[in-house]
């Protein structure tokens, strides 16, 4: 399929549905007209497979919808054909969905945390030979992309930098997806940040977080009641610039998602990070 090809309604298959952030987008899906749910699946074996998508969600109040959580990829595609696979399940399997769906000419975008640089670059080679759009966002939320544009802004003007991102418990990598795009973007300032000015001594081994690229520092919290919050504070003599986004509910990531969808259907390359189509706006 090619980007000219896109018209009409967008069909997605979601991995991962019954997460948080699975059941965010059928969320955002619900009611649309042009992309629509087509093929769901999530953990192997996992008590909700083979149970409609109407039942795991609020997704259409949830009524019945005929559109049964799979056992995995091959079958959640078979008899659909998908145009997308929006996936929020773990690293390693995401990277390998993203490769399958490529193969079957179907864009992936992928909301899952912790892939490589080295995947990346995988995805990336795939995506430009067959000439599909496929895309990595570490954070749908509107207001977490400005948060990292500001501070990639910010890093020119400054020699001190540390990150202090917070999720809950469940989330398994640390630090967050969202934490490591931003040290990038600072980084890529060209400035080395916190270099020593004492020989320090943790007296608890990773009180001073992890240092990232350029001397960034990130520390990762994790505890109930939070979603996805992150600070990023630069220090100059006299002063500190933070720069803070809270998500609170999982409503904040819709508009990124569908963002998402619909831009991917216009690529022909993969894409890192929602501030690359923010210019195409959604309604």
């Amino acid at each position: 399929m090619t980007a000219s090809s896109a018209v009409g309604t967008i069909k997605v298959v979601i991995a991962g549905v019954n997460g948080r952030m699975g059941r965010a987008s059928l969320q955002a899906l619900d009611g649309r007209t042009d992309l629509a749910v087509v093929g769901a699946f999530g953990r192997q074996g996992a008590p909700y497979v083979g149970k409609d998508i109407g039942e795991i969600s609020a997704f259409a109040a949830k009524d019945k919808t005929g559109i049964l959580v799979s056992n995995g990829f091959l079958d959640s595609v078979t008899g659909a054909k998908p145009d997308v696979l929006l996936d929020f399940t773990l690293s390693e399997i995401a990277v390998e969905n993203a490769k399958a769906a490529l193969e079957r000419g179907i864009r992936p975008v992928i909301g899952t945390s912790g892939i490589s640089p080295q995947e990346t670059d995988e995805l990336a080679k795939i995506a430009s030979q067959k000439k599909l759009g496929a895309m990595i966002v570490p954070n749908f939320s509107v207001g977490a992309v400005l948060m990292m544009e500001f501070s990639r802004q910010a890093a020119a003007m400054f020699e001190h930098a540390e990150i202090i991102e917070m999720h809950h418990p469940a989330k398994v990598d640390a630090p967050s997806g969202t934490a490591m795009h931003t040290v990038r973007k600072i980084a890529a300032s060209g400035n080395q940040f916190n270099k020593p000015q004492v020989q320090e001594k943790e007296l608890l081994k990773g009180a001073r977080g992890g240092s990232g690229d350029a001397g960034v520092h990130v520390h990762s919290l994790r505890l109930p009641g939070l979603i996805s919050h992150q600070e990023v504070i630069f220090g100059g003599d006299g002063e500190l610039l933070s720069i803070k986004h809270d998500s609170f509910t999982v409503d904040c990531f819709l508009k990124g998602i569908v963002m998402a969808l619909k831009a991917v259907m216009q690529q022909e390359r993969l894409t890192v990070g929602l501030e690359s189509i923010l210019s195409l706006g959604a309604k």
